[in-house]
């Protein structure tokens, strides 16, 4: 029923927007309403909405058109790209400019121009031919060498703005494509000579052959002294994202219109397919809002513990309407395979609500780049770092930063929530607590200090808040394995990983600190690199771990019998209980926690299911349950 109350939503969207663009007033961007789109798509692939344009406004004649005018296929990114590509292997890619403006026919009788039609609906249009005439490149006769060219049929163009108008006459517009769509359309004809044709495409209706593939067409079009689209020949799918990340990159600076993105095609002029509602041998590879290209500047390393984390620090770009300056390198191995260097161009990408990444490296020649300097020694121990390849760290397990670290991520993941931050710094720095053992060794007297002066001391005060904390700390002694694992800051093994561990069979503690690199590598999730970095954390910390469980002061719960075992659950947007709280209700019931939706999770907890969050829209792709609140609430039996 939500599926169909979504469905019904997203058709009155995309009909009001499509209805705002086509009279030359859009409301949102291109990949706002791709979006859209590409829901109602995952959700009723046959939808009739799907298989149609818009329509123009009432206030001129209607035309009918000479060729087709449809939609075209979409690939919002590489792997999408690669997918069409590996069903339409041509000996050649045809690349052009996709286009950011407002599609116009020209019809021609003889060589010379009876209409101009806009897209419409894609079989009929307004018919605008005064305002097309005042238009840069729209012809009011065809004319080859001095001669008048005898073609009747219809030429496909663009009506664009350049940033250059944009910016002197008509700022007050949001961009320059509804600036063009308004412009063009209006009655009296006024600001249409701002405006400039692009021209890609062209049909003879009377037999004429004036051009045997899509190569000559585009020559034929430019010797009739028409402005054409930008075409680039790729011999395979690998040179079009080549050249995609390319253009991305040219586009901010060295193109004076806006493009969205690239068409590719095949050289072989296919009258049958350009017909269909959707042509299928041609598709738009867009640029998307998620992606964008920049220059790096410099690297930093964030310092995680004992970690050191590149960070890539790049000219500002806008992805997914935040302005991102920072992304995350990964690991030395990551930034060797990118060839990151300082001055490399970068394609920054941030998808859904994934933190913006480093995805590739554009290869340009005649730039100029500096290798990155790696740190040599710890900046707080001074002990000499391990690069690892998939990581870079102090190996020193007494180097305070990384004590710190795992007295701050033990509280965390037990949930003590009295004991906070600044208590357990200031604990540490006084050398109070100095491993996670300490943590229970506290008593009353020994946290009275950090809340009551000494003059109140003197006078036999109690500390409520001392009493507290003790109190917080003695009622988190019974943990999950999985939990108590996630506790000690191992490197590669958090909650959710550690779970997946304990259901393969190890679930006890000794077996976890029994097994091996290989047995660990065999749970599927869990790579040979993963696991090698695990059996050592656990290593490094298995004396504390045992100790702490033989001595009785930590009790591990039984994994059987949980009401959510073998569940996950990823939490969106408000409830009306804290998210912790919502959280520990899962983890009691043996369930684990997501940060995202990914094909594994077993349920999407939000009190808005209708919303078209990244979250939900993935869910709905994925066809992962989306429960409210109280769906939740039932289940964990509370």
């Amino acid at each position: 029923m939500e599926a169909v109350e979504r469905i019904k939503e997203l058709e009155k969207l995309i009909l009001k927007y499509q209805k705002a663009y086509y009279d030359g007033e859009g409301i949102i961007s291109d990949a706002e309403f791709d979006k859209l789109w590409d829901e109602l798509k995952v959700l009723d692939p046959e939808n009739p909405i799907l298989h149609k344009v818009g329509a123009d406004s009432g206030n001129f004649e209607k035309v009918q058109h000479v060729m087709p005018m449809g939609s075209q296929e979409k690939a919002a990114d590489p792997e999408q790209f690669l997918a069409w590509a590996a069903k339409h292997v041509y000996d050649e890619y045809l690349v052009e400019y996709k286009l950011d403006g407002a599609s116009l026919e020209l019809q021609y009788e003889g060589g010379y121009l009876k209409r101009a039609v806009t897209r419409g609906d894609g079989t009929t249009g307004d018919d605008i031919t005064e305002n097309a005439k005042k238009m840069n490149g729209v012809h009011a006769a065809i004319y080859k060498d001095g001669k008048l060219v005898p073609f009747t049929g219809g030429i496909r163009g663009e009506v664009i703005m350049t940033h250059e108008v944009h910016k002197k006459y008509f700022s007050d517009k949001a961009n320059c494509r509804n600036a063009a769509n308004g412009l063009m359309k209006r009655k009296d004809g006024q600001g249409s000579e701002y405006l400039k044709l692009i021209t890609y495409d062209a049909l003879s209706t009377d037999g004429n052959t004036f051009f045997k593939n899509e190569k000559e067409k585009i020559r034929w079009l430019m010797d009739c002294n028409f402005i054409v689209v930008r075409l680039v020949i790729c011999k395979s799918p690998d040179r079009v994202i080549a050249y995609r990340a390319k253009i991305m990159e040219e586009r901010k600076t060295s193109i004076e219109y806006d493009i969205d993105g690239l068409v590719v095609k095949e050289n072989e002029i296919n009258l049958s397919d350009a017909s269909r509602a959707r042509p299928d041998r041609q598709i738009a590879f867009k640029f998307s809002l998620e992606e964008a290209v920049s220059t790096i500047r410099e690297v930093e390393w964030s310092i995680s513990g004992g970690t050191y984390t590149p960070v890539a620090i790049f000219d500002e770009v806008e992805l997914n309407g935040t302005r991102v300056t920072r992304a995350s390198l990964a690991n030395p191995d990551t930034m060797r395979q990118l060839g990151v260097m300082i001055g490399s161009h970068v394609v920054v990408v941030k998808r859904g609500e994934i933190i913006p990444k480093i995805e590739a490296v554009v290869q340009e020649e005649n730039i100029t780049t500096t290798p990155i300097k790696y740190p040599e020694y710890c900046e707080v121990c001074g002990t000499k770092i391990v690069d690892e390849g998939t990581r870079l760290f102090c190996p020193n397990k007494n180097c305070s930063k990384r004590v710190l670290h795992q007295l701050l991520k033990f509280q965390e993941t037990a949930d003590i929530r009295d004991l906070g931050v600044t208590l357990i710094t200031s604990l540490f720095n006084d050398k109070k607590l100095t491993c996670v053992s300490d943590i229970y060794a506290l008593t009353e007297e020994a946290l009275i200090p950090y809340f009551l002066n000494d003059k109140s001391v003197e006078k036999d005060k109690v500390s409520l808040g001392a009493q507290k904390v003790y109190r917080s700390i003695q009622s988190h002694r019974r943990m999950r394995l999985a939990s108590y694992v996630a506790c000690f800051d191992i490197e590669g093994i958090g909650e959710t990983s550690a779970q997946k561990l304990v259901q393969a069979g190890y679930n006890t503690l000794e077996k976890l600190l029994s097994a091996t690199e290989d047995q660990i590598a065999g749970v599927y999730g869990f790579a040979e690199v993963m696991a090698h970095t695990i059996v050592e954390g656990l290593k490094e910390n298995a004396t504390e771990m045992r100790s702490l469980v033989e001595k009785g002061i930590i009790e591990i719960e039984s994994e059987e019998g949980g009401k959510l075992s073998g569940k996950s659950f990823c939490f969106t947007g408000e409830l009306t209980i804290k998210r912790a709280d919502a959280e520990q209700l899962v983890k009691k019931a043996g369930g684990t926690i997501k940060s995202s939706v990914t094909k594994d999770l077993s349920y999407l907890v939000t009190n808005d299911t209708s919303s078209g969050s990244s979250k939900n829209q993935k869910a709905a792709q994925l066809g992962i349950p989306v429960i409210d609140e109280r769906e939740f609430l039932k289940l964990t039996g509370n």
